[in-house]
C-alpha cells in the first residue's frame, strides 16, 4: 500500500477541525501530521488526542505554521479569510498543497490566493460535498434551459453561529445560475429586500439567508414562473459530508501541477 498522505489541519479545535481529525483517522490513506491553532489557544502544546477527550495521538497542537507544514503533504483549512490567506502563503513557501473550505471570502481576498497557486496546488470550494457540487451543475443546466420568465431564488439555511451570508454554497449556486444564463452575478444579484421594494425585476437572482439552531446546511434553488416552480434541493444532515469531501480533495492533489482548482476538478465534472 502507498504511504499515507500526511495532512495538517488548521483550526483543529473547531467543529470542522474535529470532524476532519475523525475522518482522517478513520481512513487508511491519510494521517494527521500536524494540528494548528491560533496563538494563545488553550490547546497549544497539548496532545491532540487528549485535547479531543481521547487517547494520546502523538501529535502536539501548535501555532507555528511553518513548522507544522514542514512535515505535511497538504493542509486542510476551514478557518477565516484572513487566516486562510496566511495559510496559503505558508503552504506556498513549503510547497504543500492547500485545500480551502473557508467561506465568506471577498473577491479581493480570493484574488490573494492567485500568487500561492502559482507555487502549489490550491483547491478552494464554497462547499466540499459531492451532492452540492452536483447541484451546482444541475443549477447551471436548468438556468441555461429556462429564460427570464423563470425567476431564480437561492434559499439557504444554517446554524445560528454562522458568521457570513449568503453562504459560500449559496454564492456557488448563484454563480452557476448566472453562468447558465450568460450574465455576471454581480450585475443581477439581489441580496436583501426590505420595505416597499416594488415589483421584482426580471432576470434578477435573489438570495435569502436563514439562521437558526443547529442547522448544518440546506440549499434550495427555485425557478418560479407563472403556474409552476422547479426546486432543486440539497440538505446536509451530518457535517462529515464536508470532511469526507475535503479528504477526497486532499488525496486528489497528489501529483497535480500548481494551480487553482475547485471541487468540480476533483470530481471530474469541470468540463461537463
Amino acid at each position: 500500500m502507498d504511504k499515507p498522505m500526511r495532512i495538517a489541519i488548521t483550526g483543529v479545535s473547531g467543529r470542522m477541525g474535529r470532524m476532519l481529525v475523525e475522518t482522517i483517522e478513520a481512513s487508511d490513506r491519510a494521517v494527521v501530521s500536524a494540528a494548528i491553532e491560533r496563538a494563545g489557544h488553550g490547546w497549544i502544546g497539548r496532545d491532540l488526542g487528549v485535547a479531543m477527550g481521547g487517547a494520546s495521538s502523538g501529535v502536539v497542537v501548535t501555532d507555528d505554521i511553518d513548522a507544522a507544514l514542514s512535515g505535511a503533504d497538504v493542509v486542510i483549512d476551514f478557518t477565516a479569510p484572513t487566516a486562510t490567506i496566511a495559510f496559503a502563503q505558508a503552504a506556498a513557501r513549503a510547497g504543500v498543497a492547500h485545500v480551502i473550505g473557508t467561506t465568506g471570502m471577498t473577491a479581493q481576498e480570493i484574488a490573494q490566493l492567485e500568487a500561492p497557486a502559482t507555487q502549489t496546488v490550491v483547491v478552494r470550494a464554497g462547499n466540499m460535498s459531492l451532492g452540492v457540487n452536483l447541484l451546482v451543475q444541475l443549477t447551471k443546466r436548468v438556468a441555461a434551459a429556462l429564460d427570464d420568465d423563470y425567476d431564480i431564488e437561492v434559499i439557504e439555511a444554517h446554524h445560528n453561529r454562522k458568521v457570513d451570508a449568503p453562504s459560500g454554497t449559496a454564492l456557488m449556486l448563484g454563480e452557476a445560475a448566472a453562468e447558465g444564463r450568460g450574465v455576471d452575478l454581480d450585475d443581477v444579484s439581489d441580496r436583501a429586500r426590505d420595505g416597499i421594494t416594488g415589483a421584482r425585476d426580471r432576470g434578477r437572482i435573489g438570495f435569502i439567508a436563514i439562521r437558526g439552531g443547529d442547522i448544518i446546511g440546506e440549499h434550495d434553488v427555485m425557478f418560479a414562473a407563472d403556474g409552476e416552480r422547479i426546486i432543486l434541493r440539497h440538505v446536509a444532515s451530518d457535517r462529515s459530508v464536508f470532511a469526507r469531501g475535503a479528504l477526497k480533495a486532499a488525496l486528489w492533489t497528489a501529483g497535480k501541477r500548481p494551480g487553482a482548482y475547485d471541487m468540480l476538478d476533483v470530481l471530474g465534472l469541470s468540463e461537463q
